[in-house]
Formats: structure tokens, C-alpha cells, sequence
């Protein structure tokens, strides 16, 4: 292709594809960005543009020049304390890059997630970041994928926290391996027969940890399933429903989160059914009020400060990997002692 030929406008992939670098360098070479461009890259880079006709977007070299220094991130609930840990990494490492964070809440919803995307595009932030995890068959995939594909091209930088997905950096979590290791820490412990709480199996984050759990039993016990919603409520009314179909079959529960878990444990108090003595109950992700609760609970310990902050190096660093997988940590408290 050269200025001459007659076809669509060449695009920064195309020039990044000719001078055979990254979009990212290829941006900051052209728009510049304050960030440093090896000047043998920034020179092919210069050419290739020369060679193809490619003119910068002006909304590229607004981004890539930092105007407006702000990160922008995208969190399911900013009151549960899993995105609020997440929202401190995140904090923590902008601050030291100079930037400002920004905090827009999805609520669940994969069309509010899009939506919400699509309006910070036009506000053009030097960072995005989507936290959450991924749910299948929302019908927003590509969508999301084409808002942020855009918003790279356009020289900003997007990055996940959440499954492996989108073809973005993502920083994830080990949920299957997580929950494999708890269940074989409470077979460990004595515990045979177990009741999980899980959210709809489309929702990935449930699905991957209620199948870790499973894998990790390995057909040691029993398993009763309960489904519900990914929330504190959830976990009680899971609780509740399974107090009235008797708890006779059932020696410890296992709820995909900590929120959840913590709810489970009100509930069954109200029931009479003491956590720690009567009936076992574990969560995950480890949250601050793990250890507030009486008794301290069981759970799988994320580093979700670490998530935030690795977030931040991800879409700050020209040769991050496509995935930035967290280790989980395996904490046995006092809501499952050991059965005698």
C-alpha cells in the first residue's frame, strides 16, 4: 500500500503492522507521548506513516499527551469491599503515575458495563479499566470489544481485571485452583458433606469457583447445590432455604464469595444453627471482614490490592503480558474447626 492507492484511510494498526511494532508504540511515536520510544522505532515508525498516507487522530494525540491525566475504572459494586480493595491498588499506583482515578459503578448489568464504556471513550481518559467478572451469553461481548478496541487505536489503554476474554491485558484470578484447594482443606479437616451457594453459571466467577471446589473434592463427599444471587441477600436467603429442606445431609457450606458467606452466617444464627459449631461455612477472596465476624471466617485469600496495582502496571507498560494470572491462598479460621 503506499499514499497513491485508492481504498479506505489506513488506520495506526496498519501503520504499527508496517513498521513492524505495537499500536501502543506506534501511537506514542506519532501523538507525543511522554513515554519513551526507542528512536530506531519511533524512525520506522514515522516512515511507515509517511509511506501509507496516515494522518494522527487529533482525540489520539489528546490521549497519548496525557490532558486529561485521569484513569477511569469500572467496578460492579463500589460498596462491596472486593471492588473497593481492587479501587485502592488501582488508586495507589495512579497516584504515583500523577493520574487521577475515576469510578463508574455497572451494577451487574453487561449493557450499563458497555454503555458506560462508550461514554468515557468521549471523555478520553489515559487509562481504562473493567473489573467484574465476565457473563456469558449477555450478548455485549464484541460490542465491549469494539468500544475498547476503538479507544486503543485511538492511543488510550485498556486493560482487565476479570477472566481471560477480550483481547486485552487482563489481570486474573486463580478461582478454579483457589477453591480445588479449599475443598481439599476441608476434607483435611474432617468434612464430608458439603452444600455450596452459587450464583447462575453464566456468571463466570461462580461458575469457575463452584467447579474448583467440585474438582477439588475429587468424589470425596457429598455436594448439595444451591443457587442464588452473587450478593450478601443471596447468601441469606441461600441460608434460609437451606434450614427449611433440613441441614441433616449437610456438615459444611461453602459460599463463591465472602459477601455471600457472610450472610449465610446471619441467617443461620437466626435459625438457631451456630457457624463454627453447628455447621461449617467458608467463602472466598478474603475480604477485611473475614476477621470481623464471630466466628472469623474460612475463605481464599485474592490479592485484590495487588489486582489494582498490577492493573495499573499492565496498561502503563509497553511489554505486558496478555494475562497477569494472581495467585489464591488457601486461610483456615475458626467458622470450619476440625471435625473430631
Amino acid at each position: 500500500m503506499t499514499a497513491m492507492d485508492e481504498g479506505p484511510a489506513p488506520t495506526l494498526h496498519d501503520v504499527a503492522r508496517e513498521a513492524g511494532v505495537s499500536v501502543a508504540t506506534a501511537s506514542r511515536a506519532l501523538n507525543g507521548s511522554a513515554r519513551n520510544v526507542r528512536a530506531e522505532n519511533a524512525d520506522r515508525v514515522r516512515a511507515a506513516a509517511a509511506r501509507l498516507g496516515y494522518q494522527p487522530h487529533l482525540s489520539a494525540q489528546a490521549i497519548a499527551r496525557g490532558s486529561t491525566r485521569t484513569v477511569a475504572l469500572v467496578v460492579r459494586d463500589v460498596a462491596d469491599p472486593y471492588f473497593s480493595s481492587i479501587a485502592a491498588g488501582v488508586g495507589q499506583a495512579a497516584e504515583e503515575a500523577g493520574l487521577i482515578v475515576t469510578m463508574a459503578v455497572a451494577g451487574g448489568s453487561p449493557e450499563r458495563e458497555l454503555e458506560i464504556v462508550r461514554t468515557l471513550r468521549g471523555q478520553r481518559p489515559q487509562v481504562i479499566i473493567v473489573t467484574g467478572s465476565r457473563i456469558d451469553g449477555a450478548g455485549t461481548r464484541d460490542e465491549l470489544a469494539d468500544e475498547l478496541e476503538a479507544y486503543r487505536t485511538a492511543g488510550g489503554r485498556a486493560v482487565l481485571i476479570s477472566q481471560l476474554d477480550l483481547p486485552f491485558g487482563t489481570v486474573t484470578i486463580d478461582n478454579h485452583g483457589g477453591s480445588a484447594g479449599l475443598a481439599r482443606a476441608l476434607l483435611g479437616a474432617g468434612y464430608r458433606r458439603f452444600a455450596v451457594f452459587h450464583a447462575p453459571p453464566s456468571l463466570r466467577t461462580s461458575r469457575e469457583r463452584h467447579e474448583g471446589f467440585l474438582s477439588g473434592l475429587g468424589g470425596a463427599g457429598s455436594v448439595v447445590a444451591v443457587e442464588t444471587g452473587f450478593t450478601r441477600a443471596g447468601g441469606h436467603e441461600a441460608a434460609r432455604r437451606l434450614v427449611e429442606r433440613g441441614l441433616d445431609d449437610v456438615e459444611a457450606v461453602f459460599a463463591v464469595n465472602d459477601v455471600m458467606a457472610i450472610g449465610a452466617m446471619t441467617a443461620f444464627r437466626e435459625a438457631g444453627v451456630l457457624p463454627g459449631r453447628d455447621l461449617g461455612v467458608a467463602g472466598f477472596d478474603d475480604i477485611a471482614s473475614t476477621v470481623d465476624v464471630v466466628p472469623a471466617l474460612t475463605s481464599v485469600a485474592v490479592p485484590l490490592r495487588e489486582a489494582g496495582l498490577s492493573a495499573m502496571r499492565l496498561a502503563l507498560s509497553d511489554d505486558a503480558p496478555a494475562e497477569l494470572r494472581l495467585p489464591t491462598t488457601v486461610v483456615l479460621r475458626e467458622s470450619t474447626p476440625p471435625r473430631a
